[in-house]
Formats: structure tokens, C-alpha cells, sequence
């Protein structure tokens, strides 16, 4: 069994990489991909960059180079849900392109791709080993949500906009390249998992909030991914 984890960006996969033994290391396309053991269970890590394109290019090479069983998409998102705080946790039951419209040449909901839906759901057991992994943290302060969420090439610093498509897709958070990664393990038939910390809320501060709190919520998100790991 082989475990395939994508991050966007390096400070997102840090706290992952810490976690590996016996690593090695490959480069393929310019995409340095991080082979080794986390808690006994063969991984494959990558940085796939930030957007739809680089996640989904990064999605198939790693599922026709490592044939891995199951891809786990880490990071941060800006939160919709008025009830979600910097540092919460939300688990994507399903995901959906928000910026993806084609509503005026069919009869298509925004969101809708083509032959293929409007929302990709994540691995059931996966969802519920995750829920597990958290529900042993012990004195946890903080919050965890299981709902959708919502993909675009777009940084969301506009509070109008992410009230927009909470409304819209009953979204949780926002962020750059989940619903990518699901499309593509979706057409290959591979089980998926989106995990996202809360870095920021549409405050005005978006931007401020990123920085300062990608690393403390990658370090949470890091911790949670390998203890799910142990499980799978």
C-alpha cells in the first residue's frame, strides 16, 4: 500500500516531512517527490504549487508514476462558516469548483463540470478514519467541520465574495486546488481525502492572517495526517 500526500506550498508539507523515515527522494517534471515511512505505511510526498492546474498535474503524475492507493490533499483555507476560527479543522465531505461556469451554453448549475458533476465526494472510510484520528487528541481547542469545500483559482480576501459561495455551495472554507485533486482521483478511481486548517477569515485581514498562521495550522493538520495514517 502506497499513501499519496499533496500540499501546495513547502510550509503546508513541513511538518509531514518531519514525520518521514527512510526517505528518498526523486525529481520528475521539476516536481521533487518525497518517498518514505510514516508510521509504518509506504508515503509519497509533494509540493504541488498553488492552483488548480499544478494540483491536478501533480495528482496524475503521482498516480502514474507511484500507482498509489490513496492521494491525501493537506493545507490551509480561508473559512466561510461564521462558527469556523483560525486554527479549526475542516474535512471535506465533498468538493466543487466554484469558479468553474459553463451555465450559459447548457442546462448546468455553476460549479457543474461536464459528464463528470458538480461536487466530488471524498472516501467514506477515509472521512471517518480521519474523525477517529481527532476524536483521541486529547485537550483539543479546537473546532471540526465536515462539509464542502469550495475550489477556485482565486484567493478569497473578499468577505461579499466568501459569503457568496457559502451561500451558493453551503461551503466551509475556500482554497486554491482540493477540487482539482478530486477530479482527477475521481476519473481514475482512486480514493481521496481533503484535509484543511483554517488559516484565515474573510476579516480584511486575509492576507495578514495567512502568514501568520500557516505554520501553526500546518503543524495541526501534520499531526492529524499522521495519525490517520497509523490507521489506514
Amino acid at each position: 500500500m502506497i499513501i499519496g500526500i499533496i500540499a501546495a506550498e513547502e510550509k503546508e508539507m513541513l511538518a509531514i516531512k518531519n514525520t518521514m523515515t527512510n526517505i528518498e527522494i526523486e525529481t520528475i517534471y521539476e516536481l521533487i517527490f518525497i518517498k518514505g515511512v510514516i508510521e509504518n505505511r509506504n508515503c509519497v510526498l509533494v509540493e504541488c504549487g498553488v492552483g488548480k492546474v499544478n494540483a491536478s498535474r501533480t495528482a496524475q503524475i503521482m498516480i502514474d508514476k507511484y500507482n498509489v492507493d490513496y492521494v491525501i490533499n493537506v493545507g490551509v483555507a480561508g473559512g466561510t462558516n461564521e462558527e469556523l476560527k483560525i486554527e479549526d479543522i475542516v474535512i471535506g465531505e465533498k468538493l466543487v469548483q466554484y469558479d468553474f461556469d459553463i451555465t450559459t451554453v447548457g442546462n448546468y448549475e455553476k460549479g457543474e463540470i461536464a459528464r463528470t458533476g458538480k461536487y466530488f465526494e471524498t472516501d467514506k472510510k477515509l472521512v471517518k478514519l480521519c474523525m477517529q484520528a481527532i476524536s483521541e487528541i486529547k485537550n483539543r481547542e479546537f473546532n471540526v467541520k465536515i462539509g464542502t469545500i469550495a475550489t477556485a483559482d482565486y484567493f478569497c480576501s473578499n468577505p461579499q465574495k466568501a459569503f457568496e459561495v457559502k451561500k451558493e455551495f453551503n461551503a466551509e472554507c475556500v482554497e486554491m486546488e482540493g477540487a482539482a485533486i478530486a477530479q482527477v482521483c475521481y476519473l481514475d478511481k482512486i480514493p481521496f481525502l481533503i484535509i484543511r486548517g483554517i488559516s484565515d477569515t474573510p476579516n480584511g485581514n486575509n492576507e495578514v492572517d495567512f502568514h501568520t498562521y500557516i505554520e501553526i495550522v500546518s503543524k495541526r493538520v501534520g499531526y492529524i495526517l499522521k495519525s490517520l495514517i497509523a490507521k489506514i
